[in-house]
């Protein structure tokens, strides 16, 4: 298995004013970082690209969809806008080098419209992705779309409906993320969940239920670790956090306190524990 780690736990936009970061992460033994892409045409994929190569480092791409990419609005030009922005994500992560690009790629996060979805929802989704099969072949990028909790998105919340979804959409390059954090509320039994992903897992974001250093929590690692070796997966797991200082961030995930001493000690000791538990 490879390490990552995801930036939001320094910044919120990941630049060149942020490479001095890296060497840092390589030299606590991460394999990889893990930056967002929202703006494919502000994206600094030529600068990460470098800093990337210069420390031994590789990539993985975190997204999300804003109302005006939902690829499940009802409103036909905002699906196609969406397709294009996914499109162009793809040729966004093929130039900083990057294989995956993982998210809660359907709706906004925290769009909560007081329903369950719709069917049209549903296929509008499916439509999506399967017209954006090819292109991600071309380039030889997967797409790894999350389910997060009920209090963040109405839209896919368990590893079986996520299933259900990558069922339908049938395409080798798209698979799912399956967030421990997000599984801790929604899965009777975490490992299950990872167990009912099975094949279409492509990424895992190892958090504790409180965001806070992995393993200082109530996530049954064990069972988690155990689950990931019986299918089989080889690929990230990759401690997801987020800053305390960063206003956008904060609010985006609820983060109202200091949950550890320090944003570093999440991404740090976080690493000792799944290395020596992994």
């Amino acid at each position: 298995m490879k390490f990552g780690v995801n930036t939001f736990i320094w910044t919120e936009s990941f630049t060149r004013e942020n490479l001095p970061l890296l060497p840092g992460i390589k030299a606590a033994g991460f394999d990889g970082i893990e930056v967002s892409l929202f703006d494919p045409a502000t994206f600094a994929a030529a600068d990460i690209r470098r800093g990337l190569q210069d420390n031994g480092l590789e990539c993985t791409i975190c997204s999300v969809v804003g109302k005006d990419v939902n690829i499940i609005s009802e409103d036909a030009a905002v699906r196609s806008k969406a397709k294009t922005h996914m499109k162009s994500c793809v040729e966004a992560a093929t130039e900083v080098g990057a294989k995956l690009i993982a998210g809660p790629l359907y709706s906004p996060v925290g769009y909560l419209p007081g329903r369950r979805r719709t069917p049209d929802e549903w296929s509008w989704a499916v439509e999506c992705y399967q017209e954006l099969g090819p292109v991600l072949a071309e380039h030889g990028v997967a797409i790894a779309i999350e389910p997060l909790n009920r209090f963040e998105t109405y839209f896919l919340n368990t590893a079986a409906d996520a299933v259900a979804l990558c069922d339908q959409i049938d395409h080798p390059n798209v698979g799912i993320l399956f967030d421990t954090f997000h599984a801790n509320i929604e899965e009777k039994d975490i490992a299950a969940g990872y167990r009912t992903v099975g094949k279409r897992l492509k990424h895992v974001h190892t958090c504790e239920n409180d965001r806070g250093i992995p393993g200082s929590g109530h996530v049954e690692w064990a069972g988690v670790f155990q689950a990931l070796r019986e299918i089989g997966y080889d690929g990230w797991l990759t401690i997801e956090s987020f800053g305390f200082a960063l206003p956008n961030l904060s609010a985006a995930a609820a983060i109202w306190r200091n949950i550890e001493a320090s944003p570093d000690s999440i991404a740090f000791e976080g690493l000792r524990f799944l290395k020596r538990n992994v």
